[in-house]
């Protein structure tokens, strides 16, 4: 007990606050709403068991982590601390993807200022040579003129003829 008057716990309890109240070290009286919200979720003689069975050293990172998680199932009953979670990594990924398409806008417009610069093009070898004065060549697809139609045959995949 923490000078004369009781803890939160004990005061919300209503029960005498002992010198040796595992709760009054992280519930002081003049915050009856942590507490309040704490034994609302997980129960007074649940917070006590789990507060006994941690190392002194442990105890107020324990009750913090049980009054956010207190706090958020208020808040989130099914999802609790997690749907918060859930939410702020969404709200990452979207700000990542808008950040990449904004650092992909920045390269399009520098991209369009600089001045193209005329290449030389050297052929380390006869293939690559090859390739490229014979590449146009291979890339261009038939033109629709020069596609003949058989309206009554046409010859499938796998080499039978086909009746249309």
């Amino acid at each position: 007990m923490a000078g004369s008057s009781p803890c939160a716990s004990c005061k919300l309890l209503r029960r005498r606050c002992a010198k040796d109240c595992i709760f009054a070290p992280y519930f002081p009286s003049d915050d009856p709403h942590k507490f309040a919200i704490v034994h609302k979720v997980f129960g007074a003689s649940n917070v006590s068991k789990m507060l006994q069975e941690l190392p002194l050293h442990q105890r107020a990172d324990a009750v913090s982590s049980l009054v956010y998680e207190a706090n958020a199932r208020v808040r989130d009953p099914v999802y609790g601390c997690v749907g918060a979670i859930s939410y702020l990594q969404n709200q990452v990924s979207q700000l990542q993807m808008q950040l990449a398409v904004a650092q992909a806008e920045i390269v399009c417009i520098q991209m369009q200022q600089e001045p193209v610069m005329p290449t030389s093009q050297t052929y380390p070898d006869e293939k690559s040579h090859f390739l490229h004065d014979n590449l146009p060549q291979y890339l261009n697809f038939a033109s629709p003129s020069s596609v003949i139609y058989d309206n009554l045959k046409r010859e499938s995949l796998f080499g039978h003829d086909m009746v249309s």
